[in-house]
C-alpha cells in the first residue's frame, strides 16, 4: 500500500490566514440606535452596553463618533467591524482635508460612501456586521439616513436600528414632528430608550445622546434613566402564557 504526502507550499497557511480576519459571526455587538430630525439638526441617542454573545461583558463602548465637520455616525452590531469603519472614514476625511480647496464632506456623502462600502463587502461574502445610522447639517440643512449590512440605505426623518426598529419606530411615527426643540427631542429619544431598556435584554441603563447643528457635534456624559418595575406585567411575565406555569 502507497500513501500520497501532500506538500505544503504556504498557500494553505495563507488562505487559513486571510478566513481568520473575517467576521463570520458577531461576538462583541451593541444594540439599538435611535436618531432624529429636530428644528436645530439631528439627534441621536444609544446605550454604551457591549454583549459577548447573550452576557452583557462591556458598559463603557461609545457606538456614536463624530465625522468630519458635519456629520455624526452611530453604529448598531459587531464593535470590531464599527472600528474598522471608524478607520475608513478617518482615511476619507483625512484625504479630503489634504485637497484644502475650501470644501468638506457632507453628510450626504459620507452617507453614499458607507452604502458603497457595506454593499461592496456583502458582495464578497465578507460583510462588515454593522447596521449604521449617519446625521448631519450642511448649510442650514438636516440629513439623517442609514445603511443595513448588506448595503439597504434610506433617509428619513427618524430611524431605529435593531430592536428599536420594532418598538421605538411606532412611537416616533406618533409623536415625532419637524419643529421639535432640543428638550422635546431628548424627552421623546429617552421615551423611546425607556422602552428598549424594558423590553431588550441586550440593553443597559446607560445611555448617551449626540446632538450635531451647524456649530458641530456634542455628545453628553452617561447618564441613567429613571425606571419603574412594579408593573403587574412585570411580576409574572408568562401569566396565560401556554405551558407556562
Amino acid at each position: 500500500m502507497t500513501f500520497t504526502i501532500p506538500i505544503d507550499n504556504g498557500d494553505a497557511l495563507k488562505n487559513a490566514e486571510a478566513d481568520s480576519q473575517r467576521t463570520l459571526y458577531p461576538y462583541v455587538t451593541g444594540t439599538s440606535i435611535v436618531a432624529i430630525k429636530y428644528k436645530d439638526g439631528v439627534l441621536m441617542a444609544s446605550d454604551m452596553g457591549g454583549s459577548y454573545g447573550s452576557t452583557l461583558r462591556y458598559k463603557n463602548i461609545e457606538r456614536m463618533q463624530a465625522i468630519g465637520k458635519h456629520s455624526l455616525l452611530g453604529a448598531s452590531g459587531e464593535i470590531s467591524d464599527f472600528q474598522e469603519i471608524l478607520r475608513y472614514l478617518d482615511e476619507l476625511v483625512l484625504n479630503d482635508n489634504m485637497w484644502d480647496d475650501g470644501n468638506s464632506l457632507g453628510p450626504k456623502e459620507v452617507h453614499n460612501y458607507l452604502t458603497r462600502v457595506m454593499y461592496n463587502r456583502r458582495n464578497k461574502f465578507n460583510p462588515l456586521w454593522n447596521t449604521l445610522v449617519l446625521g448631519g447639517v450642511k448649510n442650514g440643512e438636516s440629513y439623517l439616513g442609514m445603511v443595513s449590512m448588506i448595503g439597504v440605505s434610506f433617509e428619513d426623518n427618524h430611524v431605529a436600528t435593531g430592536f428599536g426598529n420594532h418598538l421605538a419606530r411606532p412611537i416616533l411615527r406618533d409623536e415625532w414632528r419637524a419643529d421639535l426643540s432640543f428638550e422635546e427631542g431628548v424627552k421623546l429619544l429617552e421615551k423611546c430608550m425607556r422602552v428598549l431598556l424594558y423590553r431588550d435584554r441586550s440593553a443597559i441603563n446607560k445611555l448617551q445622546i449626540a446632538k450635531i447643528t451647524e456649530e458641530g457635534v456634542t455628545v453628553s456624559q452617561p447618564y441613567s434613566l429613571k425606571t419603574f418595575w412594579e408593573f403587574s406585567a412585570f411580576h409574572n411575565p408568562t401569566a396565560g402564557a401556554q405551558g407556562s406555569w
